[in-house]
């Protein structure tokens, strides 16, 4: 079945929905997404979103502290750009009736967060990201111009190969047409065939078996672009939270958002002790690389499997009323956090590279853009600052809708597209197969390639990885397609990607640590 739009948009977080709202007003929008509208990374964001707004605050701290945390590798243009744009962004959500905490006189209740030198981050108590999915998922199905198709999984991008032409990988004349979408109700594949194309496909946490990502986060915008042969890059800056409720079995990791260490909660091991003060001036404040791997070496390191965040100091009342989610979590589980030290432990968090866009949004191929998560900006570089992420996201929508539509009406709607060829798959006849090599890719990178990596680990995981790669893609030539052999084979690109950055990146740096080179090497500094 073919689909007809002027904007076809893959992915429902504040991205995709940002750019969608935007770009409705002058043509027909189709918003895909694999599970249901609100079903995305956004709806787990805690934290909140960064941007400059009182008076003691300023441009210049933000972009400070957003080139400390990215340490040597951020695009300092970039970093200007979206810190200077976003408190336009801020009002654009006010607008759309997202409702962040206030103080009593009617002032914003601005939290600080670790890396950040000034209060300057907006919430909604302690779900921010499920405020702001709220308020534009009302907002997009109430356009008449945009039309949503839930729990339709993007398969491939449509370029010139499907008409039968050789392309060659990062080839400047590559062109994206559309996308095959299969309907997971009835098996049914569809062509959604357009002018512009947006990716805000989200990131690849389920790559690890601890995450706090949603389960829908395998690297599927990631997987597609790079098998379209565009421009995939900084896979090595994988971000561990350093507090997720440590609760084994629970698949999402129940996050505990770093704005309660900005509210004066201490990381503690179990001897009691302030244990970040030995790793960072800044305490539990450092930025999350640092963080992380201070929380992982000491577990390490004492044999233990999780550290402690200690709120009881702090005033119960406050406490439970600013972070009442968290509350009621470890209060289901038999913790009061006002009397009770938090046990946590580091998880997957959030992906620094992906699809290379430039400052528009534009990928390197023709007609694709990408924002959100997927997308690799130059903003994070080694390690992004807390909040930053959805800022970026509503920053590079608005710059990707405003490009779409200065160009989308010189591009025509490709004809001729071939319908998806399935003869002769059939449903395969052990699922084992598929479920089993979900669990190997998430213990591989879960041993080898996380928070401390080493040659001799990458070595590893890519022999193993390459054994499940041809597996899989035997599967996927003689199956039918399901959701959970498309989620496989993408985990599985978007993981050799991550193992071959990390393998070819020579240093320590931000969020990537080897044994093998743990210093520095200036000569790759990009944001001075």
């Amino acid at each position: 079945m073919d689909h007809h739009y002027d904007f076809l948009v893959i992915g429902s977080g504040l991205a995709g929905m940002t750019y969608s709202l935007k770009v409705a007003e002058h043509g027909k929008v189709a918003v895909i997404t694999k599970a249901s509208l609100s079903d995305t990374n956004t709806s787990y964001a805690q934290g909140g979103i960064a941007a400059v707004s009182s008076e003691v605050d300023n441009f210049g701290k933000h972009i400070n502290d957003t080139l400390v945390a990215g340490d040597g590798l951020c695009n300092r243009k970039v970093v200007e750009m979206v810190v200077r744009e976003g408190p336009a962004q801020i009002q654009q959500l006010l607008k759309w009736g997202a409702d962040f905490d206030r103080e009593k006189s009617g002032e914003f209740n601005l939290a600080r967060e670790g890396g950040h030198s000034e209060y300057r981050i907006y919430h909604h108590k302690d779900n921010t990201g499920f405020e702001i999915q709220r308020v534009l998922s009302a907002a997009v199905k109430n356009h008449p111009n945009i039309e949503i198709f839930e729990n339709y999984f993007a398969i491939e991008i449509i370029t010139q190969h499907h008409l039968g032409k050789l392309i060659k990988r990062y080839s400047p004349d590559i062109q994206c047409y559309g996308a095959y979408a299969l309907d997971l109700k009835t098996g049914t594949m569809h062509k959604f065939l357009s002018r512009v194309t947006l990716f805000a496909t989200g990131g690849i946490g389920n790559l690890y078996h601890t995450t706090t990502n949603p389960l829908i986060a395998t690297g599927d915008g990631i997987a597609m672009v790079y098998r379209a042969k565009g421009i995939i890059d900084n896979m090595e800056f994988v971000q561990f939270h350093p507090t997720s409720l440590y609760n084994p079995g629970e698949r999402p990791s129940f996050l505990i958002t770093e704005a309660m260490r900005g509210h004066g909660a201490i990381l503690r091991n179990h001897k009691g002790e302030d244990f970040m003060m030995r790793y960072d001036q800044r305490g539990s404040l450092a930025p999350r690389d640092i963080v992380a791997r201070a929380i992982d070496n000491e577990m390490k390191t004492s044999g233990d499997e999780f550290v402690f965040l200690d709120a009881t100091q702090l005033e119960g009342k406050d406490l439970r009323q600013s972070f009442p989610n968290i509350y009621e979590k470890c209060k289901s589980l038999g913790i009061d956090f006002t009397k009770d030290m938090i046990p946590v432990v580091p998880a997957a968090h959030f992906l620094c590279g992906g699809i290379r866009v430039d400052m528009n949004g534009c990928s390197s191929i023709q007609r694709l853009y990408a924002a959100g998560e997927c997308a690799s900006t130059g903003l994070h570089g080694a390690n992004r600052l807390a909040s930053n992420s959805l800022l970026e996201a509503m920053v590079y929508a608005d710059r990707a809708a405003k490009h779409s539509l200065d160009n989308f009406r010189q591009y025509s709607i490709q004809e001729n597209i071939p319908v998806w060829n399935d003869e002769g798959t059939t449903h395969p006849e052990e699922m084992v197969l598929i479920t089993q090599n979900y669990k190997e890719v998430q213990q591989i990178f879960s041993y080898y390639v996380g928070i401390v990596r080493s040659n001799i680990r990458l070595k590893r995981a890519m022999e193993r990885l390459w054994i499940i790669f041809n597996e899989t893609e035997e599967l996927f030539v003689r199956s039918k397609l399901s959701q959970k052999l498309c989620e496989l084979r993408n985990m599985i690109n978007a993981g050799y990607l991550v193992i071959k950055a990390a393998q070819q990146r020579k240093e320590s740096r931000g969020l990537h640590y080897t044994l093998d080179y743990p210093a520095k090497n200036p000569a790759n500094s990009a944001d001075m």
